[in-house]
């Protein structure tokens, strides 16, 4: 978290923000507003590792984004600073006061919080809203309350976004993040069964062990990749018909003709076509591929 010396007033809003979807969008939007009326900086504050993973040791906890992720996507919002702070056993330690002394006040300047009508902060989470608006009052900022109805809205989209994914329902979870849900990783060589088959394929390694993964099947992909939009069909699954047992994430990009291993990319997920089937030879496997070639094709044809 880096403080630079010209520290400007500001306005924050502070969470967890996994998934950036249409509901943070619109607090985001609405401290960038604030900002630009009324002389200061917009910011967000959002902590790593995930509070879960530190305090509770929680090793099967599934995010949205990964940590890359959620700052690119935050920094495109139009807000002016981004901080992620860490969150460790040391912090979760401070007092209220302690936070609010030496994070909101010393190494923001804040001038006005937007928060959650139930944001709880401090040791033990044992402060509330009306604590942090008595803290304003001692240390100079405002207080701006988020509605009981729009935090809700939020962890209704959060909870939509997950079910959706991990029911393969990608079209549903893009409508809730106002964005494509981004795989982020690094390509790394796998078996050459597709090349075998006609079909060479990116494979992608995801080293984030907490990002979530959607559901297994056939998927229509988007890419940039050396500057170029590609598009590409995507496989997660195990590739049954051909005896694999490992879970695995394929695309095969469509008129891309590059050698892209250790290459480090981001896919976005547009559709899901069917869900991963064990066929009965590898020729109705090749024909089924063919017929999702085809399907893709038409789809981005539509876009």
């Amino acid at each position: 978290m880096n403080i630079s010396e010209n520290n400007p007033p500001k306005v924050i809003t502070i969470g967890t923000f996994d998934g950036v979807h249409i509901g943070h969008r619109k607090i985001i939007k609405r401290i960038v507003e604030t900002a630009a009326n009324s002389a200061l900086e917009s910011a967000v504050l959002t902590f790593f590792p995930h509070p879960r993973m530190v305090l509770q040791k929680e090793v099967g906890i599934q995010l949205i984004n990964t940590i890359e992720e959620r700052k690119k996507i935050l920094l495109n919002t139009g807000i002016d600073h981004l901080f992620v702070y860490p969150f460790t056993q040391e912090f979760s330690r401070l007092t209220a006061q302690e936070y609010i002394e030496q994070i909101l006040v010393k190494k923001l300047n804040a001038k006005k919080v937007i928060i959650g009508y139930d944001h709880r902060f401090g040791r033990n989470r044992n402060a509330d809203i009306e604590d942090l608006k008595q803290y304003g009052k001692k240390y100079g900022f405002k207080v701006e309350e988020i509605s009981k109805q729009e935090v809700d809205e939020i962890a209704v989209s959060s909870t939509k976004i997950r079910a959706a994914l991990e029911e393969g329902e990608i079209e549903k979870a893009n409508t809730y993040l106002g964005s494509e849900f981004l795989l982020s990783g690094s390509i790394v060589k796998g078996k050459g069964l597709g090349k075998g088959l006609g079909f060479p394929t990116a494979n992608l390694k995801v080293e984030e062990d907490y990002k979530l993964i959607p559901q297994t099947g056939v998927y229509v992909v988007r890419s940039i990749i050396d500057s170029e939009e590609v598009f590409g069909m995507m496989n997660i699954g195990y590739n049954p018909t051909v005896g694999g047992s490992e879970k695995t994430i394929e695309t095969y990009f469509f008129n891309l003709d590059k050698n892209l291993y250790g290459k480090n990319i981001q896919i976005e997920m547009l559709k899901r076509i069917r869900e991963e089937k064990k066929f009965s030879s590898v020729e109705q496997l090749v024909e089924a591929m063919k017929e999702d070639q085809e399907f893709s094709l038409n789809f981005i044809n539509q876009l």
